[in-house]
């Protein structure tokens, strides 16, 4: 790092005119600490101040103990993996706990922090530092103004360890419960933050963050395939595995390049010793650096990643990168990085006889170089435009307040600890949620259907700026929370009364599954009369359902609605999982752009009209009518209209399942 080092609370490095620009402060490990964890928030910082935001990255100069991480902490010989943020503040040690509070309390000025998880170890520093910063969903006073605390992300790359150990799970459930949104790169993460009680999940692709610079020129090689296991030897990894799998299969050769951690490393010393792989596997033990990583990539033919489990791993990207076909198995992310059969190979976790078959098709003359011709190198630059865009969203949103729960209050579930399907956890949440707020005092809003003017209908046509700004301007009558954008309030407004005329019980115990976005007011102005919605941020051709993996007709309320609403595309989908995920009666909440034929995404009269006979045909009834006055409004706003390759106005459909 060069210049006068960063102070917390300085002047900006990197000022904005913009005035969406975010104050914020990235906490994690950086340089000199070395791995993927590392070199993914460096990247962060930087990727984030090249978006116009004024950004401080808040590190270590004591991350943790020796015996929480037998490894190496820093990177050999100093060279870093990733160029250093230049505002980077070393204020934070694991062996002083007052930095953590002081750190704390220098962000209280700050529109965001992003608190990047690393082991659970680390949650009581990042709750202290929080709390000191006035961040975190927790407060002692249930309606507190709090519209100038700043917002809450957790980055979550191992919602809990590979190796997990006593606590582990009850540190990182007081954490979620804390924190305004969790940030995980897998559908299998969200689960598991969902089952330790994230308020809100983000689910969104981990970008590529490859250190090693660009490919470097093969040298000419004609012989068996060359295979490299490369970065640190733990257990999860399986690199035993594809060793025991390789002494069946003669002729490839395998590199192990990395750390060896405790008794996995032991393990792998000795299988080398094998008369079967003699002369046929090489073990290089301790950190690679990235200076070294493009001159090793080039001199083997397949990166071999036979994980027995995993999360999210930019290793088979890397490989792609320096044009190695990759060998994995269909656990994580691999599954969607690798295509079987064309430019690597795929095969179940824990699986030998599968690596064994796998090994003997990359044994034959001329295979491996026929994987190799398919790979295409990773796009480096759209996923981490997305990531940011999915942060800036996150941090855009207005922190939730939630009331402390009285000390000698329970659930009210009578005690039962006994593991529950996730449906259930989301329903026992959503109970006791209600029961909290209940318990404590009133809702933060009371709402009854009769509150609510038959102006505002669960299906209904928004073609008028106007409408949207009444909308907006009716919610802040009723109390609900702030809403800036009028037709999120609209579509939002609509969604609610429909839920609450249809769906409550009169005891807000309805599961809602929102994937409207962070952007949408509805989750929060449901949480404001008492419901307790489940909110996830989902990215690429996921759904709620698929990252929940809920069981059929366990769910009451399912919401897609603008920003994130539905389109010409996905409404079908949307439809048709709904029909078996919500119970009898339950509600699918969605809006859809109205344009001209040759508008992007948008639907006419006549495509409406298809998309209700084909939610009848899947057991749906639409709550509301369009015939008549609704199929007017949207004739006349498309003859209003001047454009013809855009949207002129927006619809909201509530179908309820027979």
């Amino acid at each position: 790092m060069t210049g006068a080092p960063a102070r917390l609370g300085s002047a900006a490095t990197t000022p904005s005119s913009d005035s969406a620009a975010l104050k914020v402060a990235v906490v994690g490990p950086t340089h000199p600490y070395k791995g993927g964890v590392a070199a993914h928030t460096t990247t962060l910082a930087h990727e984030l101040a090249a978006a116009g935001h004024d950004v401080t990255l808040v590190s270590w100069s004591h991350l943790y103990p020796s015996k929480l991480y037998p490894g190496e902490q820093a990177v050999p010989g100093g060279a870093p993996d990733v160029e250093p943020f230049p505002r980077t503040v070393r204020a934070l040690s694991w062996a002083r706990p007052d930095t953590w509070v002081r750190t704390g309390r220098r962000l209280r000025g700050f529109d965001a922090i992003v608190v990047v998880h690393v082991i659970p170890a680390m949650v009581p520093a990042h709750l202290a530092l929080l709390r000191a910063a006035g961040a975190g969903r927790k407060v002692t006073k249930p309606h507190a103004a709090d519209t100038g605390r700043p917002r809450s992300v957790v980055i979550a790359h191992n919602v809990l360890p590979h190796e997990t150990h006593v606590g582990d799970r009850e540190l990182m459930q007081q954490f979620f419960e804390r924190v305004d949104t969790v940030l995980v790169h897998s559908d299998e993460q969200a689960r598991l933050a969902y089952e330790l009680h994230a308020p809100r999940v983000s689910v969104t692709d981990l970008p590529p963050h490859l250190p090693g610079g660009p490919p470097v020129e093969r040298p000419p090689y004609d012989g068996p395939a060359r295979l490299l296991a490369l970065g640190m030897v733990r257990d999860y990894k399986g690199v035993d595995l594809l060793m025991e799998a390789l002494a069946q299969v003669p002729g490839p050769t395998l590199t192990v390049a990395g750390e060896m951690w405790g008794s996995s490393g032991e393990r792998v010393r000795a299988l080398s010793r094998d008369p079967r792989l003699r002369g046929r596997v090489e073990v290089h033990g301790g950190y690679v650096p990235a200076d070294r990583l493009a001159p090793l990539l080039a001199t083997h033919d397949v990166l071999a990643l036979t994980y027995r489990h995993a999360t999210a791993s930019q290793n088979a990207l890397l490989g792609q990168q320096h044009g190695l076909p990759v060998l994995a198995s269909d656990v994580g992310t691999f599954g969607s990085q690798v295509r079987d059969g064309v430019d690597g190979l795929l095969v179940p976790p824990n699986d030998k006889d599968a690596l064994v078959a796998a090994l003997r098709r990359l044994a034959e003359p001329g295979y491996a170089a026929q994987l190799r011709a398919a790979v295409r190198a990773p796009d480096l630059s759209g996923p981490w435009a997305r990531y940011v865009g999915a942060l800036e969203a996150l941090a855009a949103v207005e922190p939730a307040v939630e009331p402390e729960p009285d000390a000698g209050g329970g659930s009210g579930d009578g005690g039962d600890d006994q593991p529950r399907g996730l449906v259930g956890n989301l329903r026992h949440r959503a109970g006791s949620v209600a029961r909290q707020v209940v318990a404590i005092s009133r809702p933060e809003v009371e709402l009854r259907p009769t509150d609510l003017p038959e102006w505002i209908r669960p299906s209904d046509i928004l073609a008028d700026a106007a409408d949207a700004d009444e909308a907006k301007s009716f919610a802040r009558q009723l109390g609900l929370p702030r809403c800036t954008d009028g037709i999120s309030a609209w579509a939002a407004l609509g969604t609610l009364a429909a839920i609450v005329r249809v769906r409550d019980d009169g005891r807000r115990s309805a599961v809602i599954v929102d994937e409207s976005g962070s952007r949408s007011p509805l989750s929060r102005w449901a949480r404001a009369i008492g419901f307790a919605p489940v909110e996830l941020e989902l990215t690429g051709h996921r759904s709620s359902v698929e990252v929940l993996d809920v069981d059929t007709a366990s769910l009451d309320v399912i919401v897609r609605i603008h920003p994130g609403g539905c389109d010409a595309d996905d409404i079908d989908e949307a439809m048709s999982q709904a029909s078996w995920a919500l119970r009898s009666g339950g509600l699918l909440c969605v809006t859809l752009p109205i344009g001209h034929a040759g508008a992007e995404g948008a639907l006419g009269p006549a495509e409406v009209r298809g998309v209700l006979a084909r939610s009848h045909d899947l057991g749906f009834v639409l709550v509301g009518d369009l015939d008549g006055d609704i199929t007017g409004r949207m004739r006349q706003a498309g003859g209003a209209s001047r454009r013809t390759d855009a949207a002129y106005g927006l619809l909201r459909l509530t179908l309820r399942r027979r």
